[in-house]
């Protein structure tokens, strides 16, 4: 008598290897076991999606290891820790990054973020799994830095088979239950296993990997309400008429075939430059300092995580060097004077290439420039009460509001913009 061809899903050897992943990889138990499997004969191997769901091939679980299965679970569950299906979905909407080779260069760079530091010491790698070295990338990077190094190209049909589900790329697939479907996670389940794994990894960090320790760290910060404004109020300055944008051949324009013979560019949008003018006066605390730098942060993340267009200058009375970003961390904020940020913005609109947008992070106690930049302009106040208001030469004064030109984001109190 013949075998069964379609045979069930081995549950039994699949939740053996969750355990084996539990044992090994204990920081991210809480997250392994809120994974609710399905199964599936229309995913390659294991996939996964926003709700927390993940599907299963049963002919994927019969013909691999326990030990490989392990690793696999590790894997899918790192996607959605990571939230990659939203920064994914970002850069999407970002770059017009819609068509399914798009996807699957996003799939590879998430994989590459993970699978850097996520082997060894007890986990497998499975194979197949794509690593940062053999495409000639360094590890360490994220996925926003990933995809911007690399073309998929004559990889393509080598790696067509990779895809590890709506979680990975943002991309809903046919197996998918959707946001009505069965087992999956709300919002608040999704971040409250997010926040117990990160508070585990901070709890024990010599244990963890450093890609690990990394997420961990910014998780841990609670959500700041100012910040998704301030990402916002970023995005749409960057996002205005003359922003970002340069004609390229790259992609013909679509009035092309009416000029026979005659190729014309297109009018593409590229990724805007950012221009960091952080107030380092003596007014400024050092924990407002240490906020800006992780607005800092949230500001390279609005911009698609492009680091390299971001740069930092610190200023109190006199503008500071011009600091490309690297990380956050590493941006000396050099100061403690007076104020005055008209330096600032001399100085960013100074750097080459010019900035497409300028933010500054400031407590307001500075003089404005007289005219509107050649360029966006977003301002980030630190909350101040009416008593804490001060400055340098008298405790009772009132700053000037930022001028109209500017979009205003209130940073540290209940959100208020203009």
């Amino acid at each position: 008598m013949n075998a069964n061809p379609f045979p069930g899903l081995d549950r039994e050897k699949l939740f053996a290897a969750r355990l084996h992943a539990v044992r090994v990889r204990p920081y991210l138990a809480t997250a392994l076991f809120a994974l609710h499997p399905v199964e599936s004969r229309r995913v390659p191997t294991m996939a996964v999606d926003a709700y927390w769901r993940c599907y299963v091939s049963p002919a994927f679980v019969a013909r691999t290891p326990v030990e490989d299965l392990a690793a696999v679970w590790v894997h899918e569950v790192s996607h959605l820790l990571r939230d990659h299906h939203g920064r994914s979905s970002r850069i999407a909407r970002q770059e017009g990054l819609t068509g399914p080779g798009d996807r699957l260069r996003m799939n590879i760079a998430a994989d590459c973020e993970i699978n850097d530091d996520v082997f060894g010491d007890g986990l497998v790698r499975p194979k197949g799994a794509v690593q940062p070295g053999p495409l000639g990338l360094q590890p360490g990077k994220l996925m926003e830095d990933y995809l911007r190094l690399f073309r998929i190209g004559p990889l393509a049909p080598e790696l067509a088979w990779l895809d590890c589900g709506s979680g990975a790329d943002g991309r809903e697939r046919e197996w998918d239950l959707g946001p009505e479907g069965a087992h999956g996670l709300s919002t608040q389940e999704r971040d409250a296993v997010r926040f117990r794994v990160a508070r585990g990894i901070n709890g024990r960090p010599g244990d963890t990997p450093k890609g690990w320790r990394r997420w961990a760290e910014e998780v841990f910060h609670p959500p700041q309400p100012w910040r998704e404004l301030l990402g916002a109020a970023v995005r749409a300055a960057a996002s205005g008429s003359g922003g970002g944008q340069d004609y390229s051949y790259g992609r013909p324009a679509r009035r092309s075939p009416g000029v026979p013979g005659v190729v014309l560019p297109s009018l593409r949008r590229r990724p805007p430059r950012v221009a960091v003018v952080i107030d380092t006066s003596g007014s400024v605390s050092d924990t407002e300092l240490g906020s800006a730098l992780l607005e800092v942060t949230a500001i390279s993340r609005a911009v698609g995580g492009r680091r390299d267009l971001v740069t930092v200058v610190p200023c109190d009375a006199a503008a500071r060097i011009a600091h490309p970003l690297c990380k956050a961390e590493g941006v000396p904020l050099v100061g403690g004077g007076g104020t005055d940020l008209r330096a600032g913005f001399a100085r960013a609109l100074r750097a080459g290439p010019r900035p497409d947008v300028v933010v500054v992070l400031t407590d307001g106690h500075t003089p404005w420039p007289d005219g509107r930049p050649p360029c966006r302009t977003v301002v980030g106040l630190f909350a101040r009460s009416a008593t804490g208001s001060w400055s340098e030469d008298d405790p009772h004064h009132v700053p000037d509001s930022p001028p109209a030109w500017a979009r205003v984001v209130t940073i540290g109190s209940t959100p208020a913009t203009r």
